[in-house]
């Protein structure tokens, strides 16, 4: 064998053959998940021959054997291990990968594997929705046929993202797909008062025995939510239902007990929220020294990833009859920029060309005030990138207070934003000042980050 004393040397820093539960390779590593990780010798590991680094990353131990000579090690660890594998091991490797997960990575991974699936329709829809904002706020006058055709290319994905995410967690979580569609389509239906019109003052919601009944447009974590109850539910169904029946009373069940949970239960829990996030964010904005702009800034991405974010309109309509202005806008865009370049970093360190194309496609949307597709399809995949975003946006939120500045309207972010601060130049080169601080901050620290980002995105 020639890598005999690579791989001895390398079973025996790890713990031996009995401690390996898994292992695999990708383009230039061998990654081995072991039974037992405080059997690793740390103070070998930098002794296996022919390994050129080593290091532990979501519950992997990768040794760097670079591109071909991995393929050559690998090959023979297969031999020295006859093929078997521990008793722990699930037989998959990315099934151990995930079994081998902290909790806050097993849920980052699981938004993931959910979310990820939806960013082709979301970035082509984001940026026809901000190509549309664009087009109105300079003025161009459509007819109202035009406008009709245009809001159905920019609106529908959103309008129905409930039904969207609702499909693929089901699937996730290894429910009937269309049981997930069917409740996503209730979530939305247009016999519940629209959610964002409620929130604009323009709908009542329905009452129904004392509780307050809205749709969930716009909503990402209920419909989360639903699809694993819906997996659940019908999986517990199945164990005691008889076949025959099955047909009939799983489905019905099954549909009638996660939307009634959903409407009457989680419903008022959302409203809640929303009115917490109200009072909060109020709060937030007159706390002294910047900060409520910092922590505002900094966290209101994490307010578009809960789909609470309608919300917030109240509020922006509130300061623009009561200051003329509107600040949330301006810390909004800062915190987009944030993400932004913690994406665009982090999708530079993507080995796959595809994989960065994608994630470089994802986050184009962002420059139309678009970030859904950009947090669910690059930042949220790793905790690293995604704080990293987060401190950017607090640093724009910072300089923002520093400069005094706020947008005239409301509606729109980023590139379309540029025309809430026509007002004077001063204001709209401030505007551009904070959207450049918040990007750089937000790459560079992804950047100095490099190595275990690397490793976490090109994860197979």
């Amino acid at each position: 064998m020639k890598h005999k004393e690579t791989i001895d040397k390398l079973i025996d820093v790890v713990g031996g053959e009995e401690n390996i539960r898994n292992f695999e390779h990708c383009a230039t590593r061998l990654r081995i998940i072991l039974k037992d990780d405080s059997k690793l010798d740390k103070d070998r590991v930098d002794e296996v021959p022919e390994s050129k680094g080593y290091f532990f990353n979501t519950g992997q131990h990768q040794f760097i054997f670079g591109t071909g000579k991995v393929n050559s090690v690998y090959s023979e660890m297969e031999q020295r291990m006859g093929g078997s594998l521990s008793d722990q091991s699930s037989g998959n490797f990315k099934d151990d990968v995930y079994q081998n997960l902290s909790p806050v990575q097993k849920v980052v991974r699981t938004l993931a594997d959910i979310l990820v699936p939806l960013i082709p329709a979301l970035v082509t829809t984001g940026l026809l929705m901000g190509i549309r904002g664009l087009i109105i706020e300079l003025g161009v006058q459509m007819s109202p046929d035009w406008l009709t055709m245009f809001e159905m290319l920019t609106d529908t994905a959103f309008a129905f993202l409930p039904v969207l995410i609702a499909f693929s967690a089901t699937r996730k979580f290894g429910g009937n797909p269309i049981l997930g569609i069917v409740v996503g389509l209730m979530l939305v239906a247009p016999q519940l008062p629209n959610a964002y019109s409620v929130a604009g003052g323009d709908a009542e919601p329905l009452n129904l025995l004392g509780v307050d009944i809205i749709g969930y447009q716009g909503s990402v974590i209920p419909a989360i939510i639903a699809g694993w109850m819906i997996s659940k539910l019908e999986k517990w169904f199945r164990t005691f239902v008889p076949q025959m029946m099955d047909l009939i009373v799983t489905p019905f069940l099954t549909i009638v007990i996660t939307i009634s949970v959903m409407l009457f239960l989680l419903g008022p829990i959302v409203q809640i929220a929303e009115s917490g996030v109200i009072n909060s964010i109020i709060y937030l904005i007159e706390a002294p020294f910047g900060i409520g702009y910092i922590i505002y800034a900094g966290f209101q991405q994490v307010i578009t990833i809960t789909g609470l974010h309608h919300s917030i309109s109240i509020i922006e309509i509130s300061l623009l009859n009561n200051n003329g202005s509107n600040v949330l806008q301006t810390l909004g865009t800062a915190s987009m920029a944030g993400q932004f370049g913690a994406a665009v970093s982090a999708a530079l360190l993507m080995s796959s060309k595809l994989k960065k194309s994608n994630a470089l496609s994802a986050s184009a949307s962002t420059l139309f005030g678009i970030t859904e597709p950009l947090l669910f399809g690059v930042t949220l995949r790793s905790m690293r990138v995604f704080i990293s975003g987060m401190i950017g946006g607090a640093a724009g939120g910072f300089l923002t207070y520093i400069l005094g500045l706020s947008a005239t309207g409301m509606g729109i972010t980023f590139i379309p934003g540029l025309l809430l601060y026509t007002n004077s130049i001063s204001s709209l080169l401030q505007y551009l000042l904070v959207i450049i601080v918040a990007f750089v901050i937000g790459f560079v620290l992804v950047k100095l980050q490099s190595r275990p980002v690397h490793a976490e995105l090109n994860m197979k």
